[in-house]
This record gives structure tokens, C-alpha cells and sequence, in this order.
């Protein structure tokens, strides 16, 4: 069976409709039915109701998403499996969003590989989405994120007490602020908490949708922004980037995603290390913040 009339049925399920497939898979929605039907004729039944409003399972479909899952599982399990290099007995894919690579991914790829020098691992970055997408097929196995979602098969454990600072490409005071300020969305808990403590500031000439990435525009203009402190740290250390006076800081929790599959012996080491890790990304943080200047 073609893979990925599997990798279809199963985005198609997880959305609710096909337009939204497509578009998550990038490729047109005529695709999309033509990938289901050749799967329906394969079975013999019908999986979707088609509407107007989009796409729900049959019973039949209800009864396919376990095998469908399965099959998955085990296609990913086989192609890893394969590629295992030689010396290595081992493997296990990661994936994380951009800003969650600096000072927590890396190093929890280092402490696994500490702890289990015969253990392969592959890296992803990529935004929620896709990460989910890729825990529920198996093409990895874990995965850190800001805003996780929870799907049948994956468990969901805070890792890092994340803080939102506001820093600067010059030397100012919260007050001084004004066109340099450049609003980037952490999502809508910040957006709501953000309103409420800096009304002044909400309507922002500039406005980005970038993560941590709005850190590579800031550093190279006269420009402010909240950023996670970790990765604002490597900034701050270099002085292209200054913690400003008195700003509010903004919680922004980081989550791990782990499929529910995973191997006991490998899950367990793997938490230890992560929680390790997320430790010592904690107390830089700490740190960072007692050097935030008052006025």
C-alpha cells in the first residue's frame, strides 16, 4: 500500500477537512481526494462524509484510524531502522521550533549522546504543525514546542519556564520607546497580556509573526523587541542587544511532546537528560534577569 494515501487519511482526519490537508501537505485539494478515494476503493468502504463543511469519518474511517496510525509506525519505524549508521544500534528523531534549538535542543542532543554513545539521532525544526504532523506519522519521536497540541498517541510535559524580555539595539528606558518598537507575536496569551501592560505600545508600526528569528532583524537595526532570554542572551552577551529599564517580563511556557510509544529504557533516559538540560537553561535565565538595569 502507497505510504502515502496513509499520510492523507490521516491529516484529512486530523483537520476535519480536505482544503485544510492540502494545504498542510502542500498539494491541491484534488489531490487530496484522489489520494482518499484510491484508498476508500482499496478498502472497499467509504471513510469521510463529504460536506460543505468539511470532512467527517465513517463509522469504517473511525475504525481505520488505529491501522492507519500502525501502519505508519511501523513504515517509520523500518525506514529509521535502516538508516541507522554503522556503530550506532540505536536511533531517535528529534524536532523543535527555531528559538527552542539555541541552549536546549543542541545540548539535549549532547547529553543523549553522553549517556548513550551508540544512539543515532536526527534533528527537525519546524513550526507546530508540522512537528505535530511528524510525531503522529513517526517520523520522530520527540519534539519541543511552544504551543503543542494534543493528538491520540502523544503525551504533553512542561520542560522550561520560558521568560518574554524586552530588549533593544541601542541603550533606552521603557518610557523612551516609541517607532523603534517592533511588536512580535508569541500568540494570544502574550497578545491579551502584552495589551494589558503596555497599551501604549499595541499598535506598533511594525508587527511579526518571526519567533525568536525577530531577533536577527532587531540586532541589525535601531529596533526593540520581546524575546525569549535565552536566545537573547547570546545577543546580550555580544552587546548588540541591551535589556531594557523596568519593562514587564511575559511567562512563555516551552512543552515537550513525546509519542507514547517510545521505547521505556530510551524515554527514560531521555527525560533525565532533558530535564537536565532545561535546568541549566533555567538558571542562565535566572541569571539574565538579575542583570535586567532599573531606572
Amino acid at each position: 500500500m502507497d505510504i502515502t494515501l496513509i499520510k492523507t487519511f490521516i491529516e484529512v482526519a486530523n483537520s476535519g477537512s480536505f482544503v485544510a490537508a492540502s494545504d498542510k501537505l502542500f498539494v491541491t485539494q484534488s489531490a487530496v481526494s484522489l489520494r482518499i478515494q484510491r484508498l476508500e476503493d482499496s478498502l472497499g468502504h467509504a471513510l469521510f462524509k463529504r460536506s460543505k463543511s468539511g470532512a467527517l469519518l465513517t463509522s469504517e474511517g473511525e475504525q481505520f484510524v488505529p491501522y492507519a496510525l500502525s501502519l505508519l509506525k511501523i513504515w517509520e519505524e523500518a525506514r529509521q531502522q535502516i538508516a541507522i549508521p554503522e556503530g550506532y544500534s540505536r536511533s531517535l528523531s528529534l524536532g523543535a521550533q527555531y528559538s527552542l534549538w539555541h541552549r536546549l535542543g543542541f545540548r539535549w542532543i549532547d547529553a543523549l549522546q553522553t549517556a548513550l554513545p551508540d544512539l543515532s539521532v536526527r534533528a527537525e525544526m519546524g513550526m507546530t504543525d508540522r512537528l505535530t504532523r511528524f510525531l503522529v506519522e513517526g517520523v520522530i519521536q520527540a519534539a519541543l514546542l511552544y504551543t503543542p497540541q494534543l493528538r491520540p498517541g502523544l503525551l504533553v510535559q512542561p520542560v522550561l519556564a520560558e521568560e518574554l524580555v524586552l530588549v533593544s539595539s541601542f541603550q533606552t528606558a521603557l518610557e523612551d520607546i516609541g517607532p523603534e518598537y517592533v511588536f512580535v507575536d508569541w500568540g494570544p496569551e502574550f497578545t491579551h497580556m502584552h495589551a494589558t501592560a503596555l497599551p501604549h505600545l499595541t499598535n506598533a508600526g511594525r508587527a511579526m509573526a518571526l519567533g525568536a528569528l525577530a531577533g536577527d532583524y532587531i540586532v541589525n537595526r535601531r529596533a526593540a523587541a520581546y524575546l525569549p532570554a535565552r536566545s537573547a542572551q547570546r545577543y546580550i552577551d555580544t552587546g548588540r542587544l541591551h535589556l531594557v529599564a523596568d519593562a514587564p517580563r511575559f511567562s512563555y511556557p516551552a512543552w515537550v511532546v513525546w509519542r507514547e510509544d517510545l521505547d521505556p529504557e530510551l524515554l527514560s533516559v531521555a527525560r533525565r537528560t532533558l530535564i537536565d538540560v532545561a535546568q541549566a537553561a533555567e538558571n542562565e535565565q535566572d541569571n539574565l534577569i538579575e542583570q535586567s538595569p532599573t531606572s
